[in-house]
């Protein structure tokens, strides 16, 4: 009796090669989706509790183009052999019809067991999948080294020829503009509140803004003059909502120390009520004696810098000067945290009215011409441009390429703007809508 050709041991062996050889391209699917879909943040994470699989995953993924092109080559390799075994192997049971069958059939075959099966579950379960994976990936990685470098080269020469230039060493995405990106999507999916998004960002910024960006400017610093008497000094020091207050000599740009309300009232008591009190003591006391040594910092300092600063030297208050060393304001500790989590007011503020709120009017929002783009766009949403102006008020004079006088109304970058009010130079009130 005579063996079917088509059952006999080959065909076995062929079936169980193709078998094989699906498994392996599943493999390599799903482990290019997990790898590439994992976060860094939460294999770190995992890498940190003690897992070798995501701390593997982590090494691996730092060359992304090293590991694609890896994994793709093993992915292609098994798919073209399975491909050529099932072609070869319908080719002896059906004849010529049988390459249209296994096309057919490999197709299915692939699309279905080593693509959307392997890559769905990689996808929900990236993380998991990656540090499973990735002690594997690792070996296949350096076996392929020589022939992915020599892909890696002639790919790069070929882009050359275009005129196109591919950094080594850089990343797919930059690590703040994956966060920011996630927490904009999340924010637009009502997964991410509004105020947690502001946050994270405004911390994120810190190191892209500089401090002459949020300063109180020199002309709204409250000061004292170190000539006046010390009761003068010690009421307006009473009156004043600021603890530390800049002190000058002879005129404001000349800043000589800084006085700690604190300070000058214990001063003040022991002159006036210690064991040594006397009205001579007081009237010879120099506010200069207990006042401290001024911190001036470049208005071009990073607000990230600045932090860092604060925290070392354990103080809250700097004056900002700018190239020439002329005063150009003040930065508190405050300021910058106030970047972060919002507008921080306490009891003793004068104005704890937020700059900004809804007109009588539908659709305006009245607007402090002090007020800086970010906070605007931060509480409203909105993305006016801060490249060329800190405030609105600036924001105005630069489009209007003029001072404004009260009433005039402007339209540029999707709103429509009305001056208000107005002080001498200083637009101090707008009115502010989206056009339609």
């Amino acid at each position: 009796m005579t063996t079917i050709p088509a059952l006999d041991t080959a065909f076995w062996l062929t079936c169980a090669g193709i078998l094989g050889l699906l498994i392996l391209s599943a493999f390599f699917s799903g482990s290019e989706t997990a790898l590439t879909a994992a976060s860094r943040g939460k294999l770190r994470a995992q890498a940190d509790r003690g897992s070798k699989g995501a701390e593997a995953a982590l090494k691996i993924t730092e060359d992304n183009e090293r590991l694609i092109g890896s994994v793709l080559l093993g992915n292609n390799l098994v798919n073209i052999l399975a491909a050529s075994l099932a072609t070869s192997l319908f080719t002896r049971m059906f004849g010529d019809t049988g390459v249209a069958l296994s096309t057919l059939v490999m197709t299915l075959l692939v699309l279905i067991f080593a693509e959307v099966l392997p890559k769905t579950y990689a996808i929900t379960n990236a993380e998991t999948a990656a540090a499973r994976v990735s002690p594997v990936i690792r070996l296949i990685i350096l076996i392929f080294s020589p022939v992915v470098g020599a892909v890696r080269a002639l790919v790069r020469g070929v882009l050359s020829l275009f005129g196109v230039r591919i950094d080594p060493d850089s990343h797919i995405l930059a690590v703040r503009e994956e966060i920011a990106g996630a927490l904009q999507l999340g924010h637009s999916e009502g997964v991410v509140e509004k105020e947690d998004r502001d946050r994270i960002l405004g911390a994120l910024d810190l190191s892209d803004r500089t401090v002459e960006e949020i300063m109180l400017h020199r002309s709204n610093i409250e000061m004292l003059d170190a000539s006046e008497p010390p009761e003068v000094l010690l009421s307006k020091s009473l009156e004043s909502p600021h603890t530390r207050l800049p002190v000058f000599r002879d005129e404001p740009e000349n800043i000589v120390g800084v006085i700690h309300a604190k300070d000058l009232l214990r001063a003040m008591n022991k002159l006036m009520r210690g064991p040594d009190a006397s009205a001579d003591a007081l009237a010879a006391f120099k506010v200069l004696d207990v006042a401290m040594k001024p911190y001036f910092v470049p208005e071009t300092t990073t607000l990230d810098d600045q932090m860092r600063e604060f925290l070392r030297r354990r103080t809250h208050f700097a004056l900002v000067v700018d190239e020439y060393g002329a005063l150009q304001g003040l930065i508190t500790l405050e300021d910058i945290l106030e970047e972060i989590v919002g507008e921080i007011t306490d009891e003793f503020d004068i104005d704890a009215e937020h700059p900004i709120r809804r007109s009588d009017d539908e659709g305006h929002f009245l607007v402090d011409g002090a007020m800086t783009i970010r906070d605007l766009n931060r509480a409203t949403d909105w993305n006016l441009p801060d490249d060329e102006a800190n405030t609105v008020a600036g924001l105005v004079i630069h489009e209007a390429q003029m001072i404004p006088s009260e009433g005039q109304v402007f339209s540029f970058h999707g709103f429509r703007f009305e001056v208000c009010a107005r002080k001498d130079n200083r637009i101090t009130r707008l009115k502010i809508r989206p056009l339609e």
